[in-house]
């Protein structure tokens, strides 16, 4: 499978309006240090699967590549808001894959326009979208909230955001998984005084010892973690990168 990430920002984003921080400042001017809203694309035997929506170019992007399914990992408004223009476009349905969470975003549900909702998905119980096996695993998080493992028969890759630490059925249903590559909420730093929703950096870096994947990729950065790695002085164990948009795996 090819993966990519196509917003790996937090909900204010980077640079955050208002804010003239070391790393705003610099996403301001080199836009390669910009970072949309937290989302992923994974393409496989011709296929192209959404890992949520938040992007505002969303049916832009789709216009020119029609995803065959969109799985989004909850319903906050950063995560779906790029569906509020998309439902109203043409053609065939979209598959919309998501947890059960009866209030959805708005109005999203009942005026769904060319999007197929299934908001069913179950923890642990494995969905087949041709030759990817995804597999729901339940996170920590506001909203009823599901972390994607994908499997294309050559590798695993376990998508983790938005969290605040790991529920204990998904961190033991990892390990005996064993990821080659875990993407993780990484929101804050570690100096944040009381992280809630998000995880931390010091909390990210505990969780991806314990799963001991070869490789791990932070996400879902926010521009207070942004300017601390600006800064210097936080040095990342071997293995553990921080994602950037449009980072291909």
């Amino acid at each position: 499978m090819n993966f990519r990430f196509v917003g790996s920002g937090d909900s204010a984003q980077v640079p955050r309006f208002g804010c003239d921080c070391p790393a705003c400042a610099r996403a301001r001017v080199l836009s390669s240090h910009r970072r949309g809203p937290c989302c992923a694309e994974v393409r496989l035997d011709g296929r192209r699967y959404l890992l949520d929506a938040g992007r505002m170019d969303l049916a832009e992007s789709c216009e020119a590549e029609r995803p065959a399914a969109i799985l989004l990992t909850h319903y906050h408004a950063d995560h779906v808001q790029g569906l509020f223009h998309l439902r109203w476009g043409t053609g065939e349905s979209i598959p919309v894959h998501g947890p059960k969470d009866a209030q959805g975003c708005a109005d999203l549900y009942r005026n769904a326009g060319i999007l197929d909702f299934r908001p069913g998905l179950k923890p642990f119980r494995a969905l087949e979208l041709g030759g990817l096996t995804v597999t729901p695993v339940p996170l920590n998080h506001s909203k009823p909230t599901l972390g994607f493992c994908l499997d294309d028969g050559d590798a695993r890759l376990a998508y983790l955001t938005d969290t605040l630490g790991l529920p204990g059925e998904t961190e033991r249903f990892l390990r005996d998984w064993a990821p080659d590559v875990v993407v993780l909420d990484a929101t804050h730093p570690s100096t944040h005084p009381a992280p809630s929703n998000h995880n931390d950096l010091s909390l990210a870096l505990q969780i991806l010892e314990r799963l001991g994947a070869p490789q791990a990729y932070l996400t879902h950065i926010g521009h207070e973690l942004d300017a601390e790695l600006m800064a210097g002085g936080l040095a990342l164990p071997a293995g553990v990168e921080v994602a950037h948009d449009g980072l291909t795996l």
